[in-house]
């Protein structure tokens, strides 16, 4: 066989690459599919040994888990309480049941050719790829509109450099963050769709599908909503995108109002779609199609009208519901005990150097794009427009970082557009350009992509600057890398289902155990426990800090509040740690220096593995008496 010559494939290469190129052009939402499919099977293969053992690792996940099977055992639509957490009252959940439509779908249809078990594990499995292929279809149009045709591509392949990101879509990850992110960065597509009346469709109905999912993404939407309404104050016929946005954004919340709005949400409350935010909505989408086919002309007169409306609508929330402005309608002594702890809350500057170098590895490459990107667009209006749009997001999304680390994934996802236009502009370069412009591109896309992928990259990069600089790492104390190491040792054996399948050995009842084990505890079991870390469920998670942190004498009665039958603790478990180091004398504290009290039995469970948890039977009908040491 003949392999063909330089020129000859030169000579074919050029042939077929007008084809190829025109083809992904015009089938460029089917190759996303495809490279989506191929993402899809990969995170699955990867992932099966967490789908096998039902790792639900985040709490949020197998609150999750245990809503959708309880819907689908006969739950009512709109009751989203969760008996199983401080019955028999149960927990106020404040999500609604959008979220769990596909995650119930899936585990409906698997239900038809495997069994419950399963299925649940499949559904859970696939459930977070489902959002991610909406993601990737926006981050394509984005990248279309600002790179060109062919600029979907890397903007596709994007999130796979975003780290961060990329873990809410995990399979497992069934919460309903990645949701809401697709749908951040859907309303960013049509806020700068060139067909503006489809593109304020697409803005209002994907923001009210977010809001009615949770209000987390709330000021990214509503910076969407502001950039919208700037671009109508300046450019002639963007009331064309404003006026379906605020028809779309006020009858979309009011409908999914009706339609997923549990009993609680009925009240007027901030932290869920509710009639506060249907008023919201609902008046400054009637302030935008006013102003819409108001005739105002200037910029300076539109300018003036945009601020009495904005401001009319802002004075409306603000007498009515003035504690809509904080984010968490919690106690002072709930947000020092409590909510202070939650590392996600805290911000990007009190976080651990080795997870700030790569969550701003993606937003940094975007800044680079977004400088090159500018000046590029100069002289083109609209391409100006568009780009500064994207900035803004990303710049605001990014500075949030500074006011709590869980705006991460956003600020990593908002940033992917102008990286991706970065790349594709060099690539170009390469394949295009002279030899000099190649060797220039060529560095750039070695720049941008040592920035991009710095989380693979990050350990190496310190150990070659150390073997560059002569520098040693700052040497840890034995004490504290045993400490480290048993905690994360426990975060994960306690929460394995073998470990906790044991318990379903014991009757139901009621675990009086730590907040964060909780939601896996009903998931898992057929047992229930106290609280979850939900903020409407407040005075039962103070009453868990207090029952830790107190003296000894105190605990029964406060287990005997909430019906508790067993004491389940788990040494070295991070929530733990927080009770030893904030209260020495308090009650867990003692319980980890074997010290406890002859009310607390020891229950033997009949397993061949070794329990990495300490499990009591509560005696209520014991004197208080006297701490005995434990035997480990």
């Amino acid at each position: 066989m003949t392999l063909p010559s330089g020129d000859t494939l030169r000579a074919r290469i050029r042939h077929w690459m007008p084809i190829l190129t025109a083809y992904a052009q015009r089938h460029w939402k089917w190759l996303t599919f495809l490279i989506w499919v191929i993402i899809a099977v990969s995170m699955v293969v990867t992932r099966w040994a967490a789908i096998h053992w039902l790792v639900l690792s985040d709490t949020d996940d197998n609150i999750r888990y245990v809503q959708v099977k309880d819907w689908l055992a006969g739950q009512g639509w709109y009751d989203l309480r969760q008996y199983r957490l401080d019955p028999p009252g149960g927990a106020n959940i404040h999500w609604s049941r959008l979220v769990d439509i596909p995650i119930a779908g899936l585990i409906l249809f698997f239900r038809a050719f495997v069994d419950q078990g399963l299925a649940d594990r499949l559904a859970c499995g696939i459930a977070p790829l489902l959002p991610l292929l909406l993601l990737m279809l926006s981050l394509g149009f984005i990248g279309r509109r600002l790179a060109g045709p062919n600029g979907w591509f890397l903007a596709v392949l994007g999130p796979l450099a975003a780290q961060m990101a990329l873990g809410m879509y995990a399979p497992m990850r069934i919460d309903h963050h990645g949701w809401q992110l697709a749908l951040a960065v859907t309303t960013l597509a049509g806020v700068i769709d060139t067909n503006r009346v489809r593109g304020g469709l697409i803005a209002g109905i994907s923001s009210a599908l977010s809001i009615a999912i949770g209000m987390e993404m709330i000021v990214y939407l509503a910076a969407g909503g502001a950039l919208i309404a700037l671009r109508w104050v300046f450019r002639p016929g963007a009331e064309r995108r404003m006026l379906p946005y605020g028809l779309s954004l006020a009858g979309a919340t009011s409908i999914l109002y009706l339609l997923f709005a549990s009993y609680a949400n009925r009240a007027m409350v901030c932290d869920a779609l509710s009639p506060i935010w249907v008023a919201v909505f609902g008046a400054a989408g009637a302030g935008m199609v006013i102003l819409s086919i108001a005739p105002l002309r200037g910029w300076p007169v539109r300018m003036a009208a945009g601020a009495v409306v904005g401001g009319a609508v802002a004075v409306f929330f603000w007498l009515n519901w003035p504690q809509c402005l904080t984010p968490y309608q919690i106690s002072p002594e709930l947000q020092r005990l409590w909510l202070a702890n939650i590392r996600e809350a805290k911000p990007i500057t009190v976080q651990a150097q080795s997870m700030v170098v790569p969550l701003m590895a993606v937003p940094v490459a975007g800044l680079i794009g977004l400088f090159w990107a500018l000046w590029d667009a100069r002289r083109d209006t609209e391409r100006l427009w568009a780009w500064a749009t994207v900035g803004l997001m990303m710049v605001f999304s990014t500075a949030l970082l500074f006011w709590q680390l869980r705006a991460g994934p956003a600020a990593q996802l908002l940033a992917i557009p102008p990286a991706a236009w970065a790349a594709h502009r060099l690539v170009a370069a390469i394949l295009t350009g002279k030899r000099r412009v190649k060797i220039a591109a060529g560095a750039g896309v070695a720049l941008l992509a040592a920035i991009a992928f710095a989380y693979p990259l990050y350990p190496q990069i310190v150990t070659l600057w150390q073997a560059a600089t002569g520098t040693k790492p700052k040497p840890w104390r034995p004490s504290a890398i045993a400490r480290t190491d048993n905690i994360k040792k426990a975060n994960g054996r306690c929460r394995t289902l073998p470990a906790l399948a044991v318990l379903d050995q014991l009757p139901p009842a009621t675990i009086f155990t730590l907040v964060d084990l909780g939601p896996r505890l009903i998931a898992t079991t057929h047992h229930s426990a106290l609280a979850g870390p939900y903020h409407r469920n407040g005075a039962t998670i103070l009453d868990i800090h207090h029952a830790f942190d107190g003296p000894t004498r105190d605990f029964r009665a406060i287990a005997a509040k909430h019906h508790a039958t067993y004491l389940l603790v788990c040494p070295w478990f991070p929530e733990g740690t927080i009770y030893q180091s904030r209260s020495p004398g308090g009650f867990y504290a003692d319980l980890m220096r074997d010290k406890r009290p002859d009310w607390l039995i020891p229950v033997k469970l009949e397993t061949a593995m070794t329990l990495p948890y300490q499990l009591y039977r509560i005696d209520y009908s014991a004197p208080d008496g006297k701490k005995v040491a434990q035997q480990r």
